[in-house]
């Protein structure tokens, strides 16, 4: 086996692993970032993550696990900022990781970016230093603004960014075939410089409770059909979908508890979150507020108890890059019914661990769980099935060693232009 490349620096603006998830801009990406980090260092590399500093509170260095650092870089107000407000501040944030390098005397042998910001900061440094870089987009703007429109608040040369940080860069990671469709479609992307490696999840952490000790802890009811929904909570996320559907089954005289996990707070407050608040009056204009439990902000450590304690896990955004609720939710042995669309479609198989529907079709939605959730048989089939398929392609460990191989391959081809 080849030597690992020793030290390397991942970029993430937005999302570090330090913060609390849930949040509208606390996600998928941290976790990836996080675990990615956690794995790459099992097989020796010694990663530092530099993110946005946004909490003064907070160290610049944090010393966070054997071999990984987390650098908290100046970039605008030390303070929390959305995300669609920071591209201004991304030249400072260049500037600021630079110095730093040369404060502890750090020439990194390849960067990974994560996001478009990320990438643009990276691209600056290789012009400037020749350092490699490749990049995890985890959204794409173009795909952004066809779902969203006019409600899409990034600024508008966000997709001119991405297509040159993706020439640039040495590889671009694809999280899903789609993504690396719409790549090259969208961006011109050449296909030979794209790698589909997926999200993963973590089976030391996710893994089946008994449905009812995993009720037992939650307190909920021992033999009501549950689905759970999971996740941030933003409209694009469609869980107003989910609702609906559930106001539709109640309709036909089936009734189905829906747990909704996630939020700004542990306890769920809709003063202080527009979507929770929106999501409310829905449930209580569909008459289904008694037929919802909103449980707030949960920590990681808590997830497989709800996951393990549903019989069905439901997501139907309008669109999603790749999705890791979905893989943890499946390595609870937790069917999955998910929206026909990027990543999901690539994880979930219809029929096999679950099924899939159309985004934005609460009729659809009511009907497949209508159609899985009193079938007990079924269900447990599709778990079991949800499980293997999980633990054979999906773990952390296969996405470390794959995206180990893609830092490999461009240190040989920078070798080889050196030579």
């Amino acid at each position: 086996m080849k030597d690992k490349i020793k030290s390397i620096a991942f970029i993430s603006d937005h999302a570090s692993p330090l913060a609390d998830l849930g949040g509208v801009d606390t996600g998928g990406q941290n976790v990836y970032v996080a675990q990615l980090c956690r794995f790459l260092a099992g097989q020796g590399y010694a990663i530092d993550l530099y993110t946005r500093w946004d909490n003064a509170e907070m160290q610049q260095v944090v010393n966070w696990l054997p071999g990984v650092r987390v650098i908290h870089v100046k970039a605008g107000p030390v303070e929390i900022t959305p995300k669609e407000e920071l591209l201004p501040f991304m030249r400072e944030f260049r500037e600021n990781m630079m110095a730093f390098m040369r404060q502890e005397n750090r020439n990194y042998e390849l960067i990974h970016a994560h996001f478009f910001m990320s990438a643009l900061v990276a691209a600056g440094i290789k012009q400037l230093l020749g350092i490699p870089y490749t990049v995890t987009f985890h959204a794409l703007g173009a795909i952004r603004q066809i779902h969203q429109g006019s409600s899409d608040k990034f600024p508008c040369d966000r997709i001119q960014i991405e297509k040159e940080v993706a020439l640039l860069a040495d590889r671009v990671i694809a999280e899903c075939p789609q993504d690396r469709d719409d790549l090259m479609m969208h961006y011109g992307v050449p296909a030979c410089k794209i790698c589909i490696i997926p999200c993963g999840f973590s089976n030391q952490e996710f893994y089946p409770v008994e449905k009812h000790q995993a009720r037992e802890l939650l307190k909920l009811n021992a033999d009501e059909p549950i689905v759970l929904q999971l996740g941030r909570m933003v409209p694009r996320k469609g869980v107003d979908n989910v609702v609906k559907a559930i106001a539709k089954l109640k309709a036909n005289g089936k009734k189905v508890k829906l747990v909704i996990v996630g939020g700004e707070s542990e306890y769920p407050d809709p003063q202080s979150s527009p979507e929770l608040s929106r999501l409310y009056s829905i449930a209580q204009a569909h008459d289904v507020l008694d037929h919802i439990h909103f449980a707030g902000r949960k920590g990681r450590d808590e997830l497989k108890y709800y996951y393990s304690a549903a019989d069905v896990f439901v997501t139907t955004p309008w669109y999603e890059p790749f999705g890791i609720t979905p893989l943890e939710a499946m390595a609870c042995g937790t069917p999955v019914i998910g929206a026909n669309v990027g990543g999901i479609k690539y994880s979930v198989v219809d029929g096999e661990t679950g099924a899939l529907v159309t985004p934005d079709d609460p009729d659809e939605l009511a009907d497949k769980v209508n159609e899985l959730i009193f079938d007990k048989d079924r269900l447990q089939r599709l778990g079991q099935n949800a499980i293997e398929r999980v633990n054979r392609y999906f773990t952390w460990t296969n996405v470390a060693e794959k995206v180990s191989s893609v830092y490999e391959n461009i240190m040989d081809q920078k070798l080889m232009q050196a030579g």
